[in-house]
């Protein structure tokens, strides 16, 4: 008998190890669990500035960095097949604008060629480094309108000037420019080779002004991505609107070049043309 209420005794403490053991072990997977949880919520931060290092395009060779990034304007983007129809549409008359176009004035571009290479000596044209759909780099050529070494700012600019400058990306009376080049800046004659980015499909005809990687970090922050979100364009609501005389400092040009990025469609894009011939014909807002 006494043996017997031992062994009972026996296997109700090694019940009370094993059941301890297994309160354990489901501590540890909780445990475990929660610490997978940390890791996950540790992740989220480093994914936001790998992104945001992609869209200001510094240190964008990193791959894992580029997928993050394209995940990010992905959220952007539209979707739907209207939205894709309206794509395809808009790619074709890319393609056909910008082809017959070069082809019916090719004449106009070797003069242009000419005069601009006669007037001082230099180069006749100047790729600007721009930020693309999704941060791609682009180069959008221009025939030169500025003076030669004008990226030299320091040297050629006033403090005045050079303030402004950083303020909006633009001068009044910009200094730099020749004589010649401020004609063809007037008559958006410079923007003419615009059309081969075009065709190539670096830019489309229509769309939100390409620019340079620290204007999109500086001026529009955390509505960077939705910007290059689409295909910037050789025109645009804001090139529609005022151009010159709509400005970072007052807000406006972030909120018609985001305007467009909300509202793009086939009748936008036909209004967006009319009033840019309209403005050419009047030389508003081009400086």
């Amino acid at each position: 008998m006494q043996n017997t209420l031992e062994k009972e005794k026996l296997s109700a403490e090694e019940n009370a190890e094993t059941t301890e053991e297994v309160k354990m072990q489901s501590a540890d997977n909780i445990s475990a669990v929660d610490n997978a949880e940390d890791d996950a919520n540790l992740v989220e931060p480093e994914t936001a500035v790998c992104a945001s290092v992609a869209v200001s395009g510094i240190g964008g060779t990193d791959k894992e960095c580029d997928d993050m990034a394209e995940i990010r304007y992905e959220s952007h983007a539209k979707h739907g097949f209207r939205y894709g129809c309206y794509l395809f549409i808009k790619r074709t008359f890319d393609i056909v604008s910008s082809g017959l176009f070069l082809l019916v004035f090719s004449w106009l571009y070797l003069i242009l060629a000419i005069v601009v290479k006669c007037s001082d000596g230099g180069s006749v044209f100047y790729r600007h480094k721009r930020v693309g759909k999704n941060g791609k780099t682009i180069y959008i050529p221009k025939f030169r309108s500025m003076k030669k070494n004008a990226d030299k700012l320091e040297d050629m600019l006033t403090p005045e000037q050079l303030e402004q400058y950083k303020r909006e990306y633009k001068i009044d009376n910009d200094p730099r420019i020749t004589k010649v080049g401020s004609f063809l800046r007037k008559t958006s004659l410079d923007e003419l080779p615009n059309i081969w980015a075009i065709f190539k499909g670096d830019i489309s005809v229509i769309g939100p002004r390409p620019l340079m990687q620290s204007e999109v970090e500086d001026k529009y922050g955390e509505d960077a991505a939705k910007l290059l979100s689409v295909k910037p364009g050789m025109i645009g609501w804001w090139a529609a609107n005022g151009r010159s005389n709509t400005t970072y400092e007052s807000g406006e040009r972030q909120k018609l070049e985001l305007y467009y990025v909300d509202h793009c469609s086939l009748w936008l894009d036909i209004k967006i043309i009319f009033k840019t011939i309209w403005k050419v014909i009047k030389r508003d807002g081009a400086k």
